[in-house]
């Protein structure tokens, strides 16, 4: 088994590195891959260093089993051909081939039998916020048909990567010494505010981020869901956090949601309003799994649900799921 890491320096390229290695996952050779910029950057794995190398045109990729992909879509898309012309299965954290119909789009609790058809070899991994969603979704869906969402996202700084975090780290820093803030990777200062803008607005008015959680719930799902978001980027460092508010065919109980989430694969239910217990990025980031909290009913809605939930946007929101779709595709022999 010959894995390879493209984008190895980056937020989600070393959270690759951590989670395989956390996860043990079978391989027998590692390779990484990056940038002008990152090209000969060493990183250890396994208590064994590695050089990064030049991401370039040609033969690199012969002999690989699984690429995993953070590097932008741009870089994605050029170098897709190069990576699985020799056979290798390219599984992608950028948004390029997400809504491409030859491409499935997987989050391994909802819809892990789609990678086993990949007509151009490429595998998508969802967006963070939609993949955090739909894995506490589905155990709902199981109960009734989930018609509507609405949903509200509260995006840390780590959604826009490592830069990202530091700049918010350093904007606190600024203001806290009376200093201009340094604005670099967002429109307006992160620190002590909130922007309701994540991505570029598109001509209906919502964010391509927005327009991401519609489309992609839709065909992860394999669903006619409605889903209408607002996604705000908010000055914690790491983990988003969602409140999402679901319409069903049929009522839901409390009860019933608050078990099968409980039971739901990749979800940990942390609901206990009266002793002040519910999921916060500040105490989850790191975590592999979905924590849920706060299910009620919505009271403006006799078929609906109000929930929160929390989950590491770097882990479960990309490397990690990226990373059980390639234990799937082990599992079912299809890399061995």
């Amino acid at each position: 088994m010959k894995v390879a890491i493209v984008g190895a320096s980056g937020a989600v390229g070393q959270e690759f590195l951590r989670v395989l290695e956390e996860r043990n996952f079978p391989m027998d050779e590692l390779v990484l891959f990056g940038s002008e910029r990152s090209a000969g950057k060493k990183y250890t794995f396994k208590g064994k260093e590695y050089t990064v190398q030049l991401l370039k045109h040609g033969d690199d990729f012969k002999g690989v089993d699984i690429a995993f992909t953070s590097a932008g879509a741009g870089v994605s898309k050029e170098y897709a051909a190069d990576i699985t012309k020799f056979g290798a299965i390219m599984i992608d954290n950028s948004s390029a081939f997400r809504m491409d119909d030859q491409v499935p789009l997987v989050v391994p609790e909802c819809n892990a039998k789609d990678a086993l058809v990949r007509p151009k070899g490429i595998i998508a991994n969802p967006n963070c916020t939609t993949i955090m969603m739909v894995v506490v979704l589905q155990p709902l869906e199981k109960i009734s048909h989930i018609k509507r969402i609405h949903i509200a996202s509260y995006q840390a700084a780590s959604g826009a990567g490592a830069a990202a975090m530091a700049e918010l780290e350093q904007q606190y820093r600024e203001v806290l010494d009376g200093k201009p803030a340094t604005v670099n990777k967002f429109a307006y200062q992160l620190a002590y505010n909130v922007i309701p803008q994540i991505d570029v607005f598109t001509d209906n008015g919502y964010t391509k981020e927005e327009m991401k959680m519609f489309n992609e719930t839709r065909k992860i799902m394999h669903s006619d869901v409605q889903c209408s978001a607002m996604c705000v980027r908010v000055p914690s460092l790491r983990s988003h956090s969602e409140a999402v508010w679901i319409e069903t065919e049929k009522p839901i109980s409390v009860e019933e949601a608050q078990n099968a989430i409980a039971n739901g694969e990749g979800i940990q239910l942390m609901d206990d309003p009266a002793n002040k217990k519910y999921p916060m990025p500040l105490f989850l980031a790191g975590k592999d799994d979905v924590y849920v909290g706060r299910v009620r009913k919505d009271l403006a809605n006799e078929n609906g649900l109000t929930l929160w939930l929390v989950g590491d946007q770097i882990k479960k929101g990309a490397a990690l799921n990226a990373v059980q779709i390639g234990e799937y595709l082990i599992k079912e022999g299809v890399v061995k």
